[in-house]
């Protein structure tokens, strides 16, 4: 297989793809960092730095003058290098969570942002964890695409380009993340909305995946409700999980084991 060009592979009209070197069970093929610019502009936009890898951080920093850095959770493997990108390019840094910001405000829900040329907006997206956003590039479109696309979201965590993600127990919780999947789904509505995810390959319709994402907690919610019938409505996230994963590779266990006791809070408080 041909290596990806160090500055990265052209995914939309509007977006590079730089894929960090943090490949893992929870990072699959490793964490995507964009390069945001609008055909013409001389400045960029950088989503997700990820991890403090020299080579990776040099191929973000060098893909053009990056006038903001943007930031869709506060997870690790796309906000270790935060401080360190924040000091080679002297771009502010913005994120839901205060404390992610580096001379930056924090991000709003419903705020358009202007820089590298584009217009972005920002769409809250509690739910994997309590400060994951998305962003929106309206008039984007995936390389390929039909001359019906209608614009990309990038969604850090909340959508994968494969498998689904977990609900981070405690800072993440079910029922806000199923309320954003309702409104990705929405926003993807007429469509077919492009996915940038934070992991994995790109996606062609947001809708359908959001709606694939529902099934798949639906699904999961009665296989818990089927645990507790069996277990008893006390019954502890472990034993629980150790029925409805009881497949998941151990080097997940852990995630898996989180979902599970945001399930059992969903379902406990009447959800």
């Amino acid at each position: 297989m041909d290596q990806a060009p160090a500055d990265g592979v052209p995914v939309s009209t509007f977006a590079r793809l730089v894929l960090a070197p943090n490949a893992g069970p929870m990072t699959l093929d490793g964490t995507n960092s964009y390069v945001l610019r609008a055909p013409g502009s001389d400045s960029v936009v950088v989503v997700d730095p990820g991890p403090s890898d020299p080579a990776h951080l040099a191929a973000l920093a060098g893909a053009g003058r990056v006038e903001l850095v943007l930031v869709t959770h506060h997870h690790p493997d796309h906000t270790e290098s935060l401080g360190v990108f924040h000091a080679m390019t002297d771009a502010p840094v913005r994120a839901i969570a205060p404390a992610l910001c580096l001379a930056g405000a924090p991000l709003v829900d419903g705020e358009r942002i202007r820089a590298g040329g584009l217009e972005i907006d920002v769409v809250g997206a509690p739910g994997h964890t309590a400060d994951s956003v998305c962003f929106a590039l309206p008039g984007d479109r995936l390389v390929d695409a039909g001359d019906d696309a209608h614009g990309t979201v990038l969604t850090g965590d909340t959508v994968l380009g494969r498998g689904t993600t977990i609900i981070a127990d405690p800072d993440g919780a079910l029922g806000p993340y199923l309320d954003s999947l309702e409104a990705l789904r929405a926003l993807g509505t007429p469509g077919p909305v492009g996915v940038l995810p934070g992991h994995g390959p790109v996606l062609a319709d947001l809708a359908e995946i959001c709606s694939a994402y529902l099934a798949h907690r639906a699904e999961r919610l009665d296989q818990v409700r089927a645990a507790l019938r069996e277990l008893g409505a006390d019954a502890g996230a472990g034993a629980v999980t150790d029925l409805v994963y009881a497949d998941t590779d151990a080097s997940v266990r852990s995630a898996a084991e989180a979902s599970v006791r945001a399930q059992l809070a969903y379902l406990r408080s009447g959800g």
